[in-house]
C-alpha cells in the first residue's frame, strides 16, 4: 500500500534516530542528503512566492465587484492570522521548548542573526525594494512578498488588459506546485539526513524539546479558538460560544482525523448552513477562500516553530526579529496554501526570512503530523467563525434556529 508523505518522513525520523544511536558521529557521513534537500527547498521559494501570491492577490477579481463581504472575510482572516502568530509566539515563550539542549551554530548564522537589531521604521522601509530583481536573487522574503502584492493588485485594477500577465503567472505558479511536489518526493531522504547526524552528536536528549513544542502548539490553539473565536462569533453573530463549538463539532472532527481542510470542506458548509443558521450564499463564499487564505492553525505552528528553533540553536530573537515573523507569516499565508507541504514550506520561508538556522525544520518534521491534526482543525473551526462573523454582520444569520441566543 502506497504511504502518504507524511508517513514517510515520520518512518524517515524514526530510522534517523535509530542510525543516531547505532552509529553515533559517524553516521554524519549521511549528511550530505540533508544539505541536498535543503538547497532543493531554498531553491524554490523566491519563484514560488512571486508566483503563487501574485496569483493569490489577483484571483480575488474587481475590488468594486468583491464588495463588503469579500472585505470582511479577507480583513478578518488576515486579523486572526496576525493574533495567532502573536498567541503562538506568546506560548512558546512562556514554555521555551527549545531551551536546555547546547546545539552549535555556525559563526556565519549568529553573526547575521545578531545584525537584525534595527529600527520598526527601517524594517518596514526596507521591505521596499529599491531593485525587485535583486530582491529575488538575494532571497529577500519580505520585498519578494511586497513585489508580488503590488503586481498582484495591479493586475486586479488594469483588469482585461492584464489577464495574460496573470494567466502568466498562472501558470508559472502550476508548474511551481509541480516543482515543489517533486521537491517533496525526497523528503524523507533530506530529513533522514539532517536528523540523524544531529543524533549521532548529541545522543536523544536533543528530542525532549519535541514534547514541549506539541505542548505549546497545542495550547495556543485551544487559546486562540477559546480567546478568539468565541469572542467574535459572541460579539458579531450573537451565538453562545458553547452553540458555535457544539455547532462545527462534526467538522472539527473530520478535520482532526484527516489533516486536510479541502477535504472537510463539504462538512464545514453543511454543519456552517444547517448548524450555525449561516445562508448558503455567504458560506459558500467564505469558506472556500479560508481554505485559500485561513492559516491561523499554521500560524501557531510558525511561532511556536519559529521560537523553537531559535533556542535550540542559542540565538536571541530580538523584536524587529518577532514582527518580522509575524509580517512574513501573515502575507504569505496568502499564496502558500495549497502548495504541497505548504508547513513546511511556509516555515523556510519565515525562517529565512530573520536568518535563522533553516536546518531546524528537520525535527520539526518528524512531528509534523500530530501538529498538522491540530492546526487544521483550528483552520476549519476559524473558517467557520468567519461565516457567522460575516453573516452576523450582514444581518443574514436566520432569526429562528435554536442555536441563536434568545
Amino acid at each position: 500500500m502506497k504511504m502518504n508523505l507524511i508517513t514517510q518522513i515520520f518512518i524517515a525520523f524514526l530510522l534517523a534516530i535509530i542510525l543516531g544511536i547505532i552509529f553515533n558521529e559517524s553516521i554524519s557521513v549521511i549528511a550530505p542528503l540533508g544539505d541536498l534537500f535543503l538547497r532543493l527547498i531554498k531553491f524554490i521559494i523566491a519563484p514560488l512566492i512571486l508566483s503563487t501570491l501574485v496569483v493569490g492577490v489577483s484571483s480575488t477579481g474587481d475590488p468594486k465587484q468583491l464588495g463588503r463581504i469579500g472585505l470582511k472575510t479577507i480583513s478578518y482572516y488576515l486579523l486572526t492570522t496576525a493574533v495567532a502568530i502573536i498567541i503562538g509566539l506568546g506560548v512558546a515563550f512562556l514554555l521555551s521548548p527549545g531551551k536546555g539542549v547546547d546545539v552549535s551554530v555556525s559563526d556565519d548564522t549568529a553573526e547575521v542573526a545578531d545584525q537584525q537589531q534595527q529600527s520598526v521604521v527601517d524594517t518596514f522601509l526596507n521591505i521596499i525594494p529599491e531593485n525587485p530583481f535583486d530582491a529575488l536573487a538575494s532571497g529577500n522574503i519580505l520585498q519578494i512578498i511586497f513585489f508580488a502584492l503590488f503586481i498582484g493588485l495591479a493586475i486586479t485594477f488594469v483588469g482585461e488588459k492584464a489577464q495574460p500577465v496573470y494567466r502568466f503567472f498562472d501558470a508559472f505558479a502550476e508548474v511551481m506546485y509541480k516543482i515543489t511536489a517533486i521537491i517533496m518526493y525526497v523528503a524523507p531522504i533530506g530529513i533522514l539526513g539532517l536528523v540523524a547526524p544531529v543524533i549521532g552528536e548529541y545522543g536523544l536528549s536533543v528530542l525532549l524539546p519535541l514534547l514541549k513544542v506539541i505542548l505549546a502548539a497545542v495550547i495556543a490553539c485551544i487559546l486562540h479558538a477559546v480567546l478568539v473565536y468565541s469572542s467574535a462569533v459572541k460579539i458579531y453573530g450573537k451565538i453562545s460560544p458553547l452553540s458555535f463549538f457544539k455547532g462545527i463539532s462534526p467538522a472539527a472532527l473530520v478535520a482532526f482525523s484527516t489533516a486536510s481542510s479541502a477535504g472537510t470542506l463539504p462538512v464545514t458548509l453543511k454543519n456552517t448552513q444547517e448548524n450555525l443558521c449561516v445562508p448558503n450564499k455567504i458560506s459558500s463564499f467564505v469558506l472556500p477562500l479560508g481554505a485559500t487564505i485561513n492559516m491561523d492553525g499554521t500560524a501557531i505552528y510558525q511561532g511556536t516553530a519559529v521560537v523553537f528553533i531559535a533556542q535550540f540553536y542559542g540565538l536571541d530573537l530580538s523584536f524587529i526579529q518577532l514582527l518580522t515573523v509575524v509580517v512574513t507569516t501573515v502575507l504569505a499565508s496568502i499564496g502558500t496554501a495549497g502548495v504541497p507541504g505548504a508547513g513546511l514550506i511556509m516555515l523556510t520561508m519565515v525562517l529565512s526570512s530573520v536568518n535563522m538556522p533553516v536546518e531546524g525544520i528537520a525535527l520539526i518534521a518528524g512531528v509534523d503530523r500530530i501538529l498538522d491534526m491540530f492546526r487544521t482543525t483550528l483552520n476549519v473551526v476559524g473558517d467557520a467563525s468567519a461565516t457567522v462573523v460575516v453573516a452576523g454582520s450582514e444581518k443574514e444569520l436566520r432569526v429562528d434556529e435554536p442555536l441563536k441566543d434568545s
